[in-house]
């Protein structure tokens, strides 16, 4: 498959092999062929196996699921790609050690090929549903069917998995744009399969956190499952109902087993749980009477592993923040409600409930999301070299030959056309026939989508963030003036959802082949992995949503930042400001100054960064209650602590242990979530 004039060199043992991280020189035909000699082995090696994709598709399942939940609870899901490659790397390595040799062992391009997969299962399908969809249901107050909601999610995944073809060979090949996570994630491998003791024992530690976070998310959230087991009469008849239907004579046995598994069950609740949260009282609650929603201390490591992930200085922002807001401002603001009660055209703050009680983010999601907005576009608009380069990608190119060795491996175009025509068709027919979006409109989300990847890519690659929610926003803004469009809310969210959803996979995508070209992977290959694992995804997420998520009311017991901020500014741009307190005007225009400000500070002053707040972190802090953020706080302290004690053992355990815990729980408290739904729905029958 590798044409060239000069024989390639010997091989490397795996032992010996150096990531090319200081990438190729010359032009795009020398770098392609300097890859080839020097680093491709996607031939000499297995990559695409069947139980890559299976193990990845397995693996991406459970954690779609996690980051449906991690979303819901704090705005935002965790990579995948190094957890499930450190994973599948121990589990897999016990299997073949208890077989005593009949099953081989996974090679490194094998498991890049696996954690692919289970990027594209867990990270590209879940975002629409915990952001445009479940926006819709908090407006609409019900659900989309199911087969609405996993047409809209394979199609928008799907979408960003062939725009990445195109970006793939001008972003990683002539570019040699750096792209982090890739690098991370190859580095990742490449210790792993090396050998390396400190390699191992970093995956050990995931393993180990991963664990501790189940466990704590277990004694943290199944007692909502326990009160659901407390009806047990009334249960075991629809137990007993519904599988008996299924097999008769086992329905004495199924009474018995769940009759003895509930009890145990109550009985251990009693003894060894973790309460939901522990409500800050007397000197620590501002108000008089009453209690703020939020103003508490929650026992999750979840939370306090994305404040290790995040670190000091955005969550010192977060923290800051939520102190000004739930001691300084929310109290300020009653005050001025209880002196203003009567006069007319007065709209209150806040909606006080019979015991002087409120939920401050209800108000302070408006400055928050403005912040956070406003923060992203002047992101976007101060890297505008980035995003103009985004739009030479099809620049003509003189090639050494239309056969050029390259070609043989790479993803050609006319795959991203064959793939492209019937998912632009089917997501316009779901847009069309679920959503009522004009065709013309439908076709200008595609078209936008293209855009939206463009910039994410390029941002990823460079920056290792992609700006998903501020190519929302933008999506909104131009559905707020575009004919057919204007005041339709739903138009709204689920174009936005279109482009938001296709540019972020394309970006997390183009992250995965990144690891791939740095590990000599085949191009070809890696991409179809990547396709695969986007039906695993749907088949985990869309139950999941469902059964997570089963009413509007379960939906806002989460308070789901993200979603209540697609929901906020879908508002404001179709029914208009006349309807939101005037605090809350100021509070927008506020946030759009901070959020607009502390960018341009930053770059202009990049020195300032160690000691300016971060705008994300401010915004965050306003749509989230005061105990994500404190929880936050805790886990970046527990990070600068290790880290002045042992700087380079935080470095090689920080981010494993980190995301173990954050993975961990968010698995469990998931399935508890869905298994209150199941036992829920058999209350009722």
């Amino acid at each position: 498959m590798i044409s060239s004039s000069e024989p390639a060199p010997a091989r490397r043992h795996p032992d010996e092999f150096v990531l090319p991280l200081a990438g190729f020189t010359g032009t795009p035909e020398e770098k392609d062929r300097q890859w080839l000699e020097q680093c491709y082995r996607g031939d000499s090696e297995r990559q695409l196996t069947l139980r890559a994709v299976l193990i990845g598709g397995c693996l991406g399942m459970f954690m779609a699921v996690s980051n449906l939940y991690t979303t819901l609870k704090i705005g935002w899901g965790f990579g995948v790609s190094i957890t499930s490659c450190v994973i599948s790397f121990v589990v897999w390595n016990a299997l073949c050690s208890v077989a005593r040799g009949r099953i081989t062992r996974m090679g490194a391009l094998e498991n890049n090929c696996m954690q692919s997969t289970a990027t594209a299962a867990g990270v590209s399908t879940g975002t629409t549903l915990a952001t445009a969809l479940g926006a819709l249901l908090l407006i609409q107050g019900v659900h989309q069917p199911w087969y609405v909601a996993a047409a809209f999610v394979v199609c928008t995944a799907a979408l960003g998995v062939f725009l990445a073809i195109p970006m793939k060979r001008q972003m990683i090949n002539h570019e040699q744009l750096r792209f982090p996570s890739g690098i991370a994630t190859a580095e990742t491998l490449r210790s792993l399969y090396s050998k390396s003791p400190e390699a191992i024992r970093q995956a050990y530690s995931l393993i180990a956190a991963l664990v501790a976070g189940a466990l704590i998310g277990l004694f943290h959230t199944y007692g909502s499952l326990v009160e659901q087991l407390g009806d047990k009469k009334h249960l075991s008849a629809g137990l007993t109902k519904g599988l008996g239907k299924i097999h008769p004579q086992l329905t004495g046995w199924i009474e018995g087993v769940f009759h003895s598994f509930s009890g145990w069950l109550e009985k251990l609740s009693t003894k060894l749980y973790l309460p939901d949260v522990l409500a800050f009282g007397g000197m620590l609650n501002p108000l008089t009477r009453g209690q703020m929603s939020g103003l508490a201390y929650e026992p999750s490591v979840l939370l306090v592993g994305a404040g290790m992930i995040t670190g000091l200085r955005v969550s010192l922002s977060m923290f800051g923040a939520s102190v000004l807001l739930y001691f300084v401002v929310a109290p300020w603001l009653v005050g001025v409600d209880i002196a203003n009660v009567g006069i007319a055209g007065y709209v209150p703050s806040f909606t006080l409930k019979p015991d002087g009680s409120f939920n401050p983010i209800r108000w302070a999601l408006w400055g928050g999301t403005s912040v956070m907005v406003f923060s992203s576009l002047m992101q976007v608009a101060l890297n505008w070299r980035a995003v103009l380069k985004a739009f030479m990608l099809f620049k003509k190119e003189e090639r050494a030959s239309l056969h050029d060795a390259a070609e043989s491996v790479e993803v050609p175009n006319s795959w991203l056309i064959w793939g492209l025509i019937p998912i632009s068709i089917a997501l316009i027919a779901v847009q069309y026939f679920a959503f009522h979006i004009a065709v013309w409109l439908g076709i200008v989300s595609v078209a936008f989508s293209f855009i939206a990847a463009l910039v994410c890519c390029r941002s990823t690659g460079e920056t290792d963030t992609a700006p998903v929610g501020a190519m929302g926003k933008v999506t909104q803004l131009l559905y707020a003036v575009l004919p057919g469009a204007a005041g339709n809310i739903t138009t709204n969210l689920m174009a936005a959802g279109t482009t938001g959803a296709a540019g972020g996979a394309a970006a997390d995508l183009l992250t995965d082949l990144k690891s791939g070209y740095l590990l000599g992977a085949n191009p070809r290959r890696q991409f179809l992995a990547q396709f695969f694992g986007v039906f695993f995804g749907v088949i985990a997420v869309v139950p999941a949503w469902y059964l997570m998520v089963p009413t509007k009311q379960v939906l806002e017991a989460f308070n789901p930042p993200a979603t209540n901020m697609w929901k906020a500014v879908a508002d404001l741009l179709t029914q208009g400001v006349h309807l939101l307190p005037r605090t809350a005007l100021w509070a927008i225009v506020i946030g759009a100054f901070v959020g607009t400000i502390l960018p341009v500070i930053e770059k202009l002053w990049p020195k300032t960064k160690t000691w300016l707040p971060s705008a994300m972190g401010i915004g965050l802090a306003w749509v989230v209650p005061f105990q994500n953020c404190f929880s936050f706080l805790i886990g970046a302290l527990i990070l600068t602590v290790w880290q002045k004690i042992s700087q380079k053992n935080s470095d090689s355990y920080c981010i494993p242990v980190a995301s173990g815990l954050v993975a961990g729980e968010s698995i469990v408290a998931a399935f508890i979530a869905i298994g209150c739904t199941l036992v829920g729905f058999l209350l009722t029958q």
